[in-house]
């Protein structure tokens, strides 16, 4: 089950839409468990409310200012009369901000739109956008690099809700997919990426991975290539293959191993294929990864040495 399967339904895309209308029936997706991740603004209106036509333009108008530090959620009450009566709303247009699951304040009437900002700047303040962007997505790759692919995903696609366009959140949401086996939807998200933009090192490093899975398909058993080494510890070939499988079976250290055992002994082998390979796996680890750092010492030692 991919991440997206396993948190809503949304894809970064859809969580794009800073401003959509609710039903009974959705009220407790779009109101109360969207504001658990940000404020959400219900807009209770109604076809025949003279006032409600002058407010909902302004609170748009607000909402997309905030660059999604709020959300605005619509509510016809003639159409779905049960949460306003459930909430005693008997006067429209009724404002009510939500957050983390529960009514926090609200308004009534056609306030002037200096008053919707002050009210939207109050109720988002210190949520993400600007400098919390970044803050974000420190986050999520903090808890994408504990294993927490899930709840880094959903990081990830609140800051595209905020910056659809953002490169930083497209490839770590990519990374989340392709790091739990979805790689449809990883290469997917990365086809958003800007061709402009495809040499950025975190977009590579989900290309990497990506690359790697697909050649980890076409090596064969693990068991069966360390019975080919054992039998002949100079197939290079078993050897490299060995290493592209336990790579994708997450033992970077022996799989380090395996290929610097290749270039230690043939460097040319395969048109430097061993370390050109190695130098992958460094990409798709992430300069910061322990792997990373312990694998590029010891190349280092090989080639200059």
């Amino acid at each position: 089950m991919s991440i997206i399967d396993q948190n809503s339904g949304d894809t970064a895309p859809a969580a794009a839409n800073l401003i959509k209308d609710t039903t009974t029936q959705t009220f407790m997706k779009d109101v109360i468990e969207e504001s658990k991740r940000q404020p959400v603004l219900i807009d209770f209106w109604a076809p025949w409310c003279g006032p409600c036509k002058q407010l909902t333009p302004i609170l748009e108008k607000a909402v997309k200012a905030a660059k999604g530090k709020v959300k605005l959620v619509k509510m016809n009450i003639d159409e779905h009369p049960q949460i306003p009566g459930q909430m005693g709303i008997q006067s429209i247009p009724a404002v009510i901000a939500f957050v983390n699951g529960q009514p926090a304040d609200g308004f009534m009437g056609a306030v002037p739109e200096g008053q919707v900002t002050a009210f939207i700047d109050k109720l988002s303040k210190g949520a993400p956008g600007g400098d919390g962007i970044a803050e974000a997505l420190k986050e999520a790759e903090t808890l994408l690099n504990e294993g927490d692919p899930s709840s880094a995903a959903q990081i990830y696609a609140q800051v595209l809700g905020e910056d659809a366009e953002n490169i930083a959140a497209l490839a770590g949401l990519a990374r989340c997919y392709a790091e739990t086996g979805a790689v449809e939807q990883a290469t997917q998200t990365l086809a958003m990426v800007p061709e402009s933009k495809r040499n950025d090192p975190a977009v590579k490093a989900v290309q990497a991975i990506l690359d790697l899975a697909e050649q980890a398909k076409s090596v064969g058993p693990v068991a069966e290539l360390e019975q080919k080494i054992a039998a002949d510890p100079l197939d290079h070939q078993a050897r490299f293959d060995l290493a592209t499988a336990l790579n994708a079976a997450g033992d970077r250290a022996a799989a380090t191993e395996h290929l610097l055992a290749i270039v230690k002994r043939d460097r040319k082998w395969n048109d430097d294929g061993a370390r050109k390979q190695l130098v992958q796996f460094f990409e798709a680890w992430g300069p910061t990864d322990e792997a990373t750092a312990e694998g590029r010492r010891r190349l280092s030692s090989i080639l200059f040495s």
